[in-house]
């Protein structure tokens, strides 16, 4: 795996308190993040304040917003520590330079941003076209550990539903 090699050697370790936002929405950021160790939120605050969730993190997991990564825009959400975390950071045009050089590296890449639009889409699917008991069943048939390590609000908030229609599922799920 050379990709993951060229992250680990060319990243470094920044280590965040739970809490402590590793970006916020707005800010300018050309840096991706690989989880080696804790929970990070990713969200997007909506004019009202209003919190939607875009994503949960685990070790093994990257993120960056593309928007501000490579396009030299801002961040179009934020991204925060829900426990202590370990995260190696690199910047993208760093990574970017490599693939110019380095077919390896290259294919990675762009086997990484396949499975991420795939994701995305899948997320956009579920969002678009399940029922809010369907994306709860299949979040606790995918993420079950999720159940676990974030609050219930949070859970809500992902499945975009509000805290009371999450416990009116629970109900009819779990009997």
């Amino acid at each position: 795996m050379k990709l993951a090699e060229f992250i680990e050697q060319n990243g470094k370790t920044l280590s965040l308190d739970a809490g402590e936002h590793v970006f916020r929405q707005g800010d300018e950021s050309e840096l991706l993040y690989v989880v080696k160790s804790g929970l990070l939120k990713a969200y997007y605050l909506s004019v009202d304040g209003k919190e939607n969730i875009k994503s949960f993190l685990l070790p093994g997991d990257n993120i960056g917003s593309l928007s501000a990564m490579h396009a030299g825009g801002h961040c179009t959400f934020s991204l925060v520590c829900l426990k202590p975390c370990d995260l190696i950071v690199l910047r993208f045009s760093a990574l970017h330079d490599a693939t110019r050089n380095d077919p390896e590296i290259s294919a990675e890449l762009l086997d990484f941003l396949l499975k991420f639009g795939m994701k995305k889409e899948m997320r956009e699917y579920e969002l678009l076209c399940l029922s809010a008991e369907d994306r709860y069943r299949r979040l606790l048939n995918e993420r079950p550990e999720l159940f676990d390590l974030v609050t219930q609000n949070d859970l809500a908030h992902y499945l975009g539903i509000t805290p009371v229609g999450l416990s009116r599922i629970k109900k009819r799920v779990v009997g």
